[in-house]
């Protein structure tokens, strides 16, 4: 995962290499950084959001490890009516040097450990934006609320089981 070129991002927090501790990391968007975030991720509202992380640096690389918990209300993929979800996730990221441009037109292969690598340059990175990031892959995108069933049954998004391509079928394992 490498990080956005974002000239202005909605929820910001730089960390310079030199000034990392020993203590944690909490991070908690403000009211408005969370609204900039719910129209940037498609959502009604985030209510509440914080992510408490450890950094552990080991010569230029960083890695950030914690938990992300948020209060959202997003609109149910069925009914299309508001409802609330709580987040709550791990967040394992690791923070690299940008490296050297290699050829674009071949191949690169990558590890499963190089998904979470967010490149960086200079001495400092973006840890509001790759919590942000954090936020937005889990957020279910078709996620339905308490209503869903009944906005289903009601506008027959099920489909006909009787009528349906597997009707015939279902008929001739009845006989």
């Amino acid at each position: 995962m490498s990080a956005p070129e974002f000239s202005n991002p909605e929820f910001s927090n730089m960390v310079d290499l030199r000034q990392i501790g020993d203590a944690p990391v909490v991070l908690m968007p403000d009211e408005a950084e969370r609204r900039r975030l719910a129209g940037r991720f498609a959502i009604t509202a985030i209510d509440a959001m914080r992510a408490e992380l450890r950094l552990t640096v080991d010569g230029q690389t960083v890695e950030a490890k914690g938990k992300l918990t948020a209060s959202i209300v997003q609109m149910c993929a069925t009914s299309g009516e508001d409802f609330p979800v709580k987040i709550s996730e791990p967040v394992a990221l690791r923070f690299v040097p940008r490296s050297p441009v290699s050829a674009p037109n071949g191949e690169i292969e990558i590890s499963s450990d190089d998904c979470d690598e967010i490149e960086y340059d200079g001495t400092a990175f973006d840890l509001g934006e790759a919590v942000a990031q954090s936020l937005a892959l889990a957020i279910d995108p078709f996620a339905e609320g308490p209503n869903a069933d009944k906005a289903r049954a009601e506008h027959k998004l099920g489909g006909d089981v009787a009528s349906g391509p597997f009707a015939a079928l279902a008929a001739m394992k009845k006989d």
